[in-house]
């Protein structure tokens, strides 16, 4: 009885710790005040849903983000499933080494990725821009696409793989046929993952950005200039977005 009681006191302090900050965040989009806060409450208003619709350079700023988070997808999501078919296909010495090499990005800090991104190009002629923003985000976002991957290869049957090539079909017929398919789902998750790595990421995008703008470098810079709730306006349209979306894909899935 005490442990059950311990285990749901656990799960209820989880659950705050976890979901009251988006209330907070949610809550601040109706309040009258021009800064984002609860308290005091100074009266409900739908004003600043409003002011984010004006709000061109919002806008402008999430259509950077989305364009960039769209260009790591096709980019990361090819690499890192190369990635992790060739580490999967080595030795257990050579998995080792190659797999501490790989994940390295991920253990490198943002900022280091960022600076070293762009004193790289540079030396090439190359400034600046969502090319190079995409760039930077590959090299550590293409890493949980291979991490994913791999997670998923441990599951594979590769008997499959000798008894299509035993029945005549090539390497390339066999990778679209039977491994691709086995590998839709991971797929699928790794691309969600690299949207959202991709759109939140500050540290590295900061330093590559050139003259564009992100949506996490346009909010840093409000925060600076000044903050308003248009910005937990937007949030949490995106929050509902996403939660709306996820209900519609999980009765989809349940339907199949």
């Amino acid at each position: 009885m005490i442990q059950r009681a311990f285990f749901i006191f656990y799960l209820a302090c989880f659950a705050v710790f976890m979901f009251a900050p988006l209330l907070v965040m949610g809550a601040a989009a109706f309040n009258t005040s021009r800064f984002p806060t609860v308290i005091p409450w100074q009266g409900t208003t739908l004003d600043w849903f409003r002011a984010m619709w004006a709000d061109a350079a919002m806008w402008h700023a999430l259509w950077t983000s989305a364009i960039i988070a769209v260009a790591v997808v096709v980019v990361a999501l090819p690499i890192g499933t190369a990635a992790a078919l060739v580490l999967t296909s080595l030795h257990a010495r050579a998995r080792s080494f190659a797999y501490a090499v790989m994940v390295s990005p991920l253990l490198t800090p943002g900022v280091v990725i960022g600076i070293a991104t762009l004193i790289l190009w540079r030396q090439v002629g190359v400034g600046g821009g969502l090319a190079l923003i995409v760039v930077a985000q590959v090299s550590f976002i293409s890493c949980y696409v291979m991490l994913m991957v791999i997670a998923r290869l441990q599951r594979f049957d590769r008997t499959q793989e000798e008894a299509a090539l035993g029945l005549g079909a090539s390497r390339g017929m066999v990778f679209r046929r039977v491994l691709l398919p086995f590998l839709r789902p991971a797929l699928v998750a790794a691309g969600g993952l690299a949207v959202l790595q991709s759109i939140e990421n500050y540290n590295t995008t900061l330093f590559v950005r050139g003259f564009e703008t992100p949506l996490t470098v346009f909010i840093a810079t409000k925060v600076r200039t000044g903050l308003t709730p248009a910005v937990n306006a937007l949030a949490l349209v995106m929050i509902a977005a996403a939660v709306i979306g996820a209900i519609i894909w999980e009765i989809r899935r349940r339907a199949r």
